[in-house]
C-alpha cells in the first residue's frame, strides 16, 4: 500500500509524481526560440546535419550516462520500437486510416511524433501557409500542425523510416544524459519542469499515440509495459484536480474510484478544506464509487472517448451521487 495517494497496488512501476503533480495537461508557449522562428523545412539531408555521432554517444552513456533515469528511455524505447513493429510491414493504404485525433491520419500521427524530436534535436519549424485547420486550437497545436503539414505529401512508410531514425537519434542523447541534465529545469509544454517531467510526458504522449494508431487499424492491444504504468500513474495524479477543481465535489465528499486490470487499483480520495485530496482510509461511507477498466480510464483522461461512453460502458459501474459521476467524467478529459 502506499499510504499517501489512497493507493492500493501490487504491481510496482516507474515512480509516480507527487499527488496533484499533474494537474491538466494543458499547452505553455512555445520558447522564443521555436515560437518566432519560421522556416521551410528542407527534408533533404535533414538528419545529415543533425545526426549524432553514435559511437561518442555509446561511449558517453557508459562512462557518465544517468542511470536514475534509464527507465525513462526504456520506456520511451519500448513504445518507438511498438509503434515502428505495429506498422511497418503495412500497406499504404494503412498510413490513411483516420484515428481518434481529430484531423489527423496514422500518418499524420507519425509526423507529430517525428516533428517533436527533430525539433529537440534542433531542427527548425517548418514553415505553415494559410489559414490552420478547424483542430488547431493553440500555439502548440500550430507547432505540430507545421511538421504534421510538412509530411502529409510522403508515403507512410517513407515518414516511418523517418521515424526510426529520429527516435534512434533521440534515444542516444537521453542515454547520454548526466544526472543534472535530467534534472536541469526547463521548457516543456506543461510549463517550467525538470527535464525528466518532460521525457515522461514524451512517454505519455508516444503510448497514447501508439494506441491511437492500434484503434485506427482497429487492432487494440493491451498493453502491460512501463509507457501504460507512466500513463496511469499521471493521470492518477491529476484525481484530486479533476474531483475538486474540475467535478466541483462539494466538502465533505469522499469518493472510491476502483480500477481493474493488471494494474488494478483502488483511489481514495476526499474533499476537505476546501481541497481535494488522495485519502488513506474514511469513516465515511463514499459518496461516490465509480468502478471501470484501466483501459476506460486512460481513454477518457486522455480524451479518446466521450463521458457518455465512459459512464454507459459495460464494464463501468456508479454507485452514489450519479450527478457528481457525470460531473466527474466529463472533468476527467484532462489531456488535450
Amino acid at each position: 500500500m502506499r499510504k499517501k495517494s489512497g493507493r492500493r497496488d501490487s504491481n510496482p512501476g516507474p515512480p509516480a509524481p507527487k499527488a496533484g503533480a499533474l494537474t491538466k495537461l494543458r499547452y505553455a508557449p512555445l520558447p522564443l526560440a521555436y515560437s518566432q522562428r519560421r522556416y521551410y523545412l528542407n527534408l533533404d539531408g535533414l538528419l545529415g546535419r543533425h545526426r549524432c555521432d553514435s559511437s561518442a554517444l555509446h561511449r558517453m552513456s557508459e562512462n557518465g550516462g544517468a542511470m536514475a533515469y534509464e527507465w525513462i528511455s526504456d520506456a520511451l524505447d519500448e513504445t518507438w520500437a511498438s509503434i515502428d513493429s505495429t506498422l511497418r510491414s503495412r500497406e499504404p493504404e494503412a498510413y490513411e486510416s483516420p484515428t481518434p485525433c481529430p484531423g489527423w491520419n496514422v500518418r499524420d500521427v507519425l509526423s507529430h511524433l517525428v516533428g517533436f524530436e527533430l525539433m529537440l534535436q534542433g531542427n527548425p519549424v517548418p514553415s505553415h501557409e494559410g489559414p490552420w485547420p478547424s483542430h488547431v486550437k493553440n500555439p502548440i497545436g500550430e507547432f505540430n500542425e507545421s511538421f504534421v503539414d510538412a509530411f502529409r505529401d510522403l508515403p507512410g512508410v517513407e515518414v516511418l523510416d523517418l521515424f526510426r531514425e529520429t527516435t534512434r537519434i533521440s534515444l542516444e542523447r537521453l542515454r547520454a544524459l548526466s544526472d543534472e541534465e535530467w534534472e536541469r529545469v526547463g521548457w516543456s509544454p506543461e510549463g517550467e519542469r525538470p527535464y525528466h517531467r518532460f521525457q515522461e510526458t514524451r512517454v505519455l504522449d508516444s503510448w497514447i499515440h501508439l494506441q491511437d494508431i492500434r484503434d485506427a487499424l482497429l487492432e487494440p492491444t493491451d498493453d502491460h509495459g512501463p509507457g501504460e504504468e507512466i500513463v496511469v500513474n499521471r493521470f492518477e495524479a491529476a484525481l484530486p484536480f479533476v474531483l475538486g477543481k474540475k467535478a466541483g465535489a462539494p466538502e465533505g465528499t469522499v469518493m472510491r474510484l476502483n480500477l481493474s486490470g493488471r494494474l488494478a487499483r483502488s483511489i481514495l480520495l476526499g474533499v476537505e478544506g476546501g481541497r481535494a485530496k488522495p485519502l488513506e482510509a474514511s469513516a465515511e461511507a463514499p459518496t461516490l464509487e465509480l468502478t471501470t477498466p484501466v483501459s476506460l480510464f486512460w481513454r477518457r483522461a486522455a480524451g479518446r472517448i466521450s463521458a457518455d461512453a465512459f459512464l454507459r460502458a459495460s464494464a463501468t459501474d456508479v454507485r452514489g451521487d450519479h450527478d457528481l459521476a457525470r460531473s466527474f467524467a466529463e472533468g476527467l478529459a484532462i489531456m488535450i
